[in-house]
């Protein structure tokens, strides 16, 4: 298999593996949604972590594999291919990219996807398909503008530079930098952590951030007013506010 699912203390981790660069591949596409759909469904996966392993995170799609297509054919497959990676960013989850080594194009995009990136000192993000004549295909163009002001997309994106872990961080397009060799252990123990939060709560946050982003403020504000009402009818805001009550703040157990 290119992708795998593996659960671990309530966290999921999608883990790439398709050696030696991670290339994205069509198959690799297609199974990643299908497992970041089971992430989304699973009750015992309450965070996911995003993982190509100790040496690369993923180099971008196949590029042999897009040559041979024409454009008939990709006007075909770059809905799936969107579709895969908005599959991951819509896990109604926290979820975590764990970045070593390179995230380029398709890499890029899937790192995107994630809520929190935590990235190896060793890590090089970019989105190079300007030097193949092409644009980011699986959502570069939107998300890296949302994500780091559409100056700072339109530079990485018009110049295909990579950069480093350091000026990653600076520009906001990784939240920490760590040793490579802790990367996938500081990422899944953030994951760990959020995993024994209120599973509901976590949820309607994300989607109030991420809808809210995409409309005006009335309407975001509309989308908080609905979740932070609804989830006054939940067990886990009975647990939260009983214990903050009788224990004071910041030691509810929720399951």
């Amino acid at each position: 298999m290119t992708v795998t699912l593996e659960v671990s203390e309530g966290v999921g981790t999608l883990r790439l593996d398709r050696p030696p660069m991670n290339a994205l591949d069509i198959a690799t596409q297609d199974r990643l949604r299908e497992l970041a759909e089971e992430a989304a469904r699973r009750d015992d996966v309450r965070a996911v972590v995003l993982y190509g392993g100790e040496k690369v995170f993923a180099a971008g799609a196949d590029i042999k594999e897009m040559q041979a297509m024409d454009h008939a054919a990709m006007v075909l497959r770059s809905k799936a291919l969107q579709d895969s990676f908005t599959a991951v960013a819509r896990i109604p989850k926290p979820v975590v990219a764990a970045v070593t080594g390179y995230a380029l194009g398709g890499g890029c995009e899937l790192a995107l996807c994630a809520d929190f990136r935590i990235a190896g000192d060793n890590a090089k993000l970019g989105q190079p398909e300007i030097l193949l004549g092409l644009i980011p295909g699986a959502g570069g163009t939107q998300r890296l503008a949302r994500l780091v002001g559409p100056s700072k997309a339109k530079d990485l994106i018009f110049t295909g530079r990579h950069v480093r872990a350091d000026e990653a961080l600076a520009i906001g397009l990784v939240d920490r930098v760590v040793p490579a060799a802790e990367v996938y252990e500081q990422a899944h123990a953030w994951a760990a952590k959020l995993a024994q939060g209120p599973a509901l709560a976590l949820r309607a946050a994300k989607e109030s951030v991420d809808a809210g982003l995409e409309t005006d403020i009335d309407t975001g504000l509309t989308i908080e007013r609905n979740w932070f009402a609804g989830l006054f009818a939940t067990e886990d805001r009975e647990r939260g506010m009983r214990s903050f009550v009788e224990e004071g703040p910041g030691k509810a157990k929720f399951l």
